[in-house]
C-alpha cells in the first residue's frame, strides 16, 4: 500500500458498516408473501443465507424460484428494502474508526453488492463519503457474488494499493471471504449482520463481534 503501513481496508456495506438487517428481514418476508412462503425470523435467516440469492431462497422453498417468482420477489424485496433503509443507522462505531483511519493515513475503499445508485446517495447522507478512496456498488443486473467485482474493484486502485498481501475485506457474508480469497487477499467476517457465527466460521477466517476488532484484527493479517 503505497509507503503507507497497515492494511488497505475493502469495507461491505449492507451489514456491516450500515446497521440494517432488520430492514432486510421486513424485506425479506414482504417478498415471500408475494408468493406465499412463510415468514423467516432473523435466527433462520442467519443460519441459511448465501450468495447468490436465489440459492437462499433453494435453501428456504426446496426448489429454485421460477423466473417470474424472482422477479416479483426481487422488485417487492427492493421497493420494501430502500423504504426502510433511510431509518437505518450505521453500526455503532463505524462512522469513528473510518474517520480514524483516514486521519491515521490508512486506506479504505467500500465494494457493495447495493445498487450503484442508490449506494453512493445513501454513504454521502450519512457523512462518510470522503473516508473511501473509492466506492464501487453493483452496475448490473447480476446477483453473482463479489468475486469479480473484487477482481475489478482493487485493478481500479491501483497507485493506491501497492500489494494484495496488504488487503483485508471485511463484511458480514461468506461471500466477502471468498471475494477476498480469489484475489489473494485477507477477511475478517463479523457477526452483526446476514450471518450467525456458526455459518461464518466455514469459512475458515477470523470472525468476529464488532468493527473495532475487525480492524484491529485486520492490521493484525497486514503486518
Amino acid at each position: 500500500m503505497g509507503t503507507r503501513r497497515g492494511a488497505h481496508i475493502v469495507w461491505d456495506w449492507n451489514g456491516t458498516l450500515l446497521h440494517d438487517i432488520h430492514a432486510v428481514i421486513e424485506a425479506t418476508n414482504a417478498s415471500f408473501a408475494e408468493i406465499g412462503i412463510e415468514s423467516i425470523t432473523l435466527e433462520r435467516y442467519r443460519e441459511l443465507y448465501c450468495v447468490p440469492i436465489p440459492l437462499f431462497y433453494e435453501r428456504l422453498m426446496g426448489r429454485l424460484p421460477s423466473e417470474s417468482e424472482w422477479r416479483v420477489m426481487d422488485a417487492v424485496f427492493h421497493r420494501h428494502y430502500w423504504a426502510r433503509a433511510e431509518a437505518c443507522g450505521l453500526t455503532e462505531g463505524a462512522a469513528q474508526l473510518l474517520a480514524g483511519r483516514r486521519a491515521d493515513g490508512r486506506t479504505q475503499s467500500l465494494l457493495s453488492l447495493a445498487p450503484h445508485e442508490h449506494l453512493v446517495p445513501i454513504v454521502r447522507r450519512h457523512g462518510i463519503h470522503e473516508h473511501f478512496v473509492r466506492i464501487d456498488g453493483r452496475t448490473d443486473d447480476s446477483h453473482a457474488g463479489k468475486a469479480e467485482r473484487m477482481v475489478r474493484h482493487l485493478a481500479a486502485l491501483e497507485g493506491v494499493v501497492a500489494a494484495v498481501e496488504r488487503v483485508v475485506v471485511i463484511g458480514d457474508a461468506v461471500d466477502d471471504a471468498v471475494a477476498a480469497a480469489h484475489v489473494g487477499a485477507r477477511a475478517v467476517l463479523y457477526t452483526g449482520g446476514s450471518h450467525s457465527r456458526r455459518s461464518l466460521e466455514v469459512a475458515g477466517v477470523p470472525v468476529v463481534d464488532s468493527l473495532e476488532e475487525a480492524v484491529l484484527v485486520a492490521e493484525g493479517l497486514a503486518a
